[in-house]
């Protein structure tokens, strides 16, 4: 399959990419390059609708993985983080429909609750009401509702993917210990996520994808029966 990648040049790319490109043709959109010089790039801003129009021509599927600046609680991040997760994602999409891609997956995040790892502490399932305040949950939660948007409007079937901290392999081995519920997620586990997301098309879902593989935080058994998808990761005894 022909994959769009917006914002494939950040961490989450870097982590996933390598996997997804064994599987998919990619064409990476970013400001700046991706660290794998043999994937197609093409550089351009996600407010700039025209290069987004551009850049998706005679592609099959988009993922949406740009999160905009870290720089919390500044202007700067305040304004980026409008521009890329709720701009950006409402011209991604709207260039995506009219170049005739009709399938999406949305990077999100569990950072749409106000705090994960506060009481209630359990999530039962996705219908769990998001109520982030902070600016970034926020606009995360508004990108998620442009999907559902343009899935009923567009026709199109959007996976909203509520990803928890992703990480290399190699750290969240060195992290986490046996009997310590973690929400951490590896690279392997989220790419694998994705990819079952790009094969899945049913109007527009969220799924929790964490590495909490004893579901002691998140209930993720909609993810397992839609998507086939599990964490695979377990701590080194």
């Amino acid at each position: 399959m022909k994959v769009l990648v917006i914002g494939g040049s950040g961490h989450v790319g870097s982590l996933t990419l390598p996997i997804l490109k064994q599987h998919h043709t990619l064409r990476v959109f970013d400001l700046r390059p991706p660290a794998d010089a043999t994937l197609e790039y093409v550089a351009g801003d996600v407010t700039d609708y025209d290069a987004l129009l551009k850049a998706s021509q005679n592609m099959e599927a988009l993922i949406y993985m740009a999160m905009g600046s870290l720089a919390w609680d500044t202007l700067m991040g305040i304004t980026t983080a409008f521009d890329v997760n709720v701009k950006g994602v409402y011209l991604a999409l709207k260039a995506a429909h009219a170049a005739g891609i009709s399938h999406a997956v949305y990077t999100s995040t569990m950072s749409v609750y106000k705090d994960p790892l506060q009481p209630p502490y359990y999530y039962p399932d996705e219908d769990v009401p998001p109520d982030a305040r902070h600016f970034y949950g926020l606009t995360k939660r508004f990108g998620e509702e442009i999907c559902r948007v343009a899935a009923r409007d567009y026709s199109m079937s959007v996976n909203a993917l509520r990803l928890c901290y992703p990480q290399d392999e190699e750290k969240w081995l060195a992290e986490t210990k046996a009997g310590v519920p973690t929400i951490a997620t590896t690279g392997p586990d989220v790419a694998r996520a994705l990819l079952a997301a790009l094969d899945f098309r049913c109007g527009f879902q969220a799924f929790m994808i964490s590495g909490d593989y004893e579901h002691k935080i998140m209930n993720m058994q909609k993810a397992k029966c839609l998507l086939g998808w599990a964490p695979l990761a377990r701590p080194r005894e």
